[in-house]
């Protein structure tokens, strides 16, 4: 089969492999969809950089890249109990320990068992190839009228959001704030609106992305991410900002905009990964009696409510694809999204199964 190599180089290397085989509890699965995530960019594609626990070594392990698949079951090894041949499934990306506290509430993500803990596409073979094998553990169903796109993107992108939406406790009644409308900030509008946000506010620099935001139809307005984005924003809200603010932007000046644009008594959540967070404290931060919150990656079940969730409201993840191409075509894809693309880049096996989202 074909899979991806990252060099660490700004290259994507397309090499063969043998079909792995499904031992005790785990499945084979077919991969219908693979997208690619900033942090492969940013951590591997560019580069490799290490991560807290690791002591200065690298993250990725040299294995098959691509953390965000999903795809179809056609082998099952033994002690599979919850599913089976045929079935179509996400893959949440961490694989953990299953002992410790993190894991047992379903954060695999923030497993503390180092040696035990191995992420698909950084310490064991991932999604960018035709088929990768999935602890049954790590598998959660993709409902029915999702495409494989929609569970991709699932995956991780909008997980990420629905866990830092959901620990500010937005509401109905209430305008949000995304700063950085990237593939996760747009994650975020169409799950705010979800659960229910009156209007949807974003923030962007890049015109070519405010132009793809504009046709998704995901925000109500769009402020240029400059230094009047904050009054711009009081401006849209008759001088109160916004009850919840989220920042996916990752940058310093992102986060500031979303602290300094936030309503007093707001929630501000913090989702973007890199940079720094540098705010004035009396009069932005504890005279507005601000609530901040950090969160990394959603947990199981917190993916599978999610999924179950989008479905049920009929909306499609795939809303915020710019670029699909196949997996053969992964050296130009990653050149894609770490050019800036305006929406998600998700790589297509040729072969992948076809799903009926009917």
């Amino acid at each position: 089969m074909h899979g991806v190599f990252l060099p660490g180089n700004a290259t994507a290397e397309v090499r063969e492999y043998p079909v792995p085989e499904a031992g005790v509890g785990q499945v084979l699965v077919q991969v219908g969809a693979s997208g690619i995530c900033g942090s492969d960019i940013g951590f591997i594609y560019n580069g490799y950089k290490t991560h807290k626990g690791l002591d200065g070594a690298p993250a990725y392990k040299g294995v098959i890249a691509g953390h965000e698949p999903s795809g179809r079951i056609v082998a099952a090894g033994p002690g599979v109990t919850r599913f089976g041949v045929g079935d179509d499934v996400i893959v949440y990306h961490i694989h953990g320990c299953g002992r410790c506290r993190n894991c047992r509430a379903g954060y695999f993500i923030s497993c503390t068992d180092q040696p035990h803990k191995a992420a698909y596409g950084w310490q064991r073979d991932g999604g960018h190839a035709e088929f990768v094998l999935a602890d049954e553990s790590t598998c959660i169903p993709l409902p029915t009228g999702l495409s494989f796109v929609d569970g991709a993107l699932i995956a991780c992108g909008f997980g990420t959001a629905y866990e830092g939406l959901r620990r500010t406790g937005v509401h109905g009644g209430e305008d949000l704030l995304v700063v950085g409308l990237g593939p996760v900030g747009l994650a975020a509008a169409m799950i705010g609106r979800m659960l229910g946000a009156r209007r949807v506010i974003g923030v962007e620099r890049s015109p070519e992305r405010i132009e793809f935001v504009k046709s998704t139809g995901l925000v109500e307005d769009i402020v240029q991410a400059d230094d009047q984005a904050v009054a711009n924003i009081l401006k849209l809200t008759g001088g109160v900002g916004c009850q919840v603010t989220v920042d996916c932007s990752g940058s310093t000046p992102g986060r500031s905009t979303a602290v300094e644009a936030a309503a007093e008594w707001g929630r501000v959540g913090f989702l973007g990964e890199g940079g720094r967070l540098e705010t004035e404290v009396s009069d932005t931060l504890l005279h507005k009696q601000l609530t901040l919150t950090a969160s990394w990656v959603t947990s199981l079940q917190g993916m599978e409510d999610v999924a179950n969730m989008i479905a049920a409201e009929g909306l499609s993840p795939e809303t915020v694809v710019s670029h699909r191409l196949d997996l053969r075509k992964a050296d130009e894809a990653y050149r894609i999204a770490a050019g800036g693309a305006t929406g998600k880049v998700v790589l297509i096996p040729a072969g992948a199964p076809q799903r009926d989202e009917s």
